[in-house]
Parts: structure tokens; C-alpha cells; sequence
């Protein structure tokens, strides 16, 4: 075991762990943090993901002695009691289905739009590629992001706004008689 402090969410946890432990048993079993969700175990699904140091981390295969810099969870992205624009989206667009692939969503979203604050389409799927759902949510999430950006940017965004690209590509699912 070893002394190590992480700074999670804007606080400083010092901890006696093993420092090949995997950053999300800290933060669920240690941490009682349950934003991040173990999913394949393999980094490969995005369900655990959080943010450090700006960029999106699988934090299931992340040994916590990895881990240099402040560590954004799902639980830290509201501010003031208010939710950050794209948890806000989330809610607004009616994301989740069974809700368990939504703190990668969510997290990879906000990757996305710190860095791009206005994505293309083309963006948003290059940027969502690792975030995989098992609903298949994802013209929802697409809606979602346009959202978050809009507000971010100031502008009003309503459900029915969704890109040219979304809408299409929702009329073509309902024709194969599949759920958008």
C-alpha cells in the first residue's frame, strides 16, 4: 500500500492503496463516486470515463498512480447547483434509455465541446466514435450536443432542430422500422 492524494471534482483525497488499482474502484468503492460505471473492463466502451487534465480517460484501465492532475467525474461537472449545459441537454432531449452508458456520453460530450465549441456533424461523430450505447441513443445524443452547443454559444435550441444530418438519418430509421 501507498500514500497518494487525488484531487476529484475540485477536492484533495489522500489515500493508502495499492497504485496499480484501477482510478474507477477509487472512485466508486473509495470515493462513493458513482458517475463512472464499470462497463467491458477493457477501456473499449467509455462507460467509466472522466476527465483529467481536459481529456477523456478510461478510467477502468487507468492505474490511479497514472493519473497526474485534477480528476472530473460526472458528479462535478454541475456548478453552484446548477447542471452544465450538456447534462442539461441530456435531460432536455430525453438521452437515456437504460442510462447506463451515460456518464461516457456525457464526459466525451464535454471533451467534445471544450475543445470544438460548435462541432460539425462529422465532428460529433469522429468525437462520440469510443462512446459506445447499447439503446442505440445516439441520434439523441447527436440532438443533445447540437443542444449543449447552442446554449453554450447563447443561442436558443429547440428538440426540433436537429441537423440536417439527424433528421435524416431518423426518417431513414423510421422507414427501416427501427426507433430514433
Amino acid at each position: 500500500m501507498s500514500k497518494i492524494t487525488l484531487k476529484v471534482n475540485g477536492q484533495s483525497h489522500n489515500l493508502d492503496i495499492d497504485l496499480s488499482t484501477p482510478l474507477l474502484y477509487i472512485l466508486r468503492n473509495d470515493l462513493g463516486l458513482q458517475g463512472p460505471r464499470f462497463g467491458c473492463g477493457l477501456g473499449q466502451c467509455g462507460a467509466c470515463a472522466v476527465i483529467v487534465n481536459g481529456a477523456a480517460v478510461r478510467s477502468c484501465v487507468t492505474p490511479c498512480s497514472a493519473v497526474k492532475g485534477d480528476i472530473l467525474t460526472l458528479e462535478g461537472l454541475a456548478k453552484e447547483g446548477r447542471l452544465d449545459p450538456v447534462q442539461q441537454a441530456w435531460i432536455d432531449e430525453q438521452v437515456p434509455q437504460c442510462g447506463f452508458c451515460q456518464n461516457g456520453q456525457i464526459m466525451n460530450a464535454k471533451v467534445l465541446l471544450d475543445r470544438n465549441p460548435n462541432p460539425t456533424d462529422a465532428e460529433i461523430r469522429e468525437g462520440m466514435a469510443g462512446a459506445l450505447c447499447r439503446c442505440m441513443t445516439y441520434y439523441r445524443v447527436h440532438a443533445a450536443i447540437k443542444r449543449a452547443a447552442a446554449t453554450m454559444a447563447g443561442l436558443p435550441r429547440r428538440s426540433a432542430d436537429l441537423s440536417a444530418g439527424a433528421r435524416s438519418a431518423n426518417a431513414e430509421g423510421a422507414k427501416a422500422g427501427g426507433v430514433a
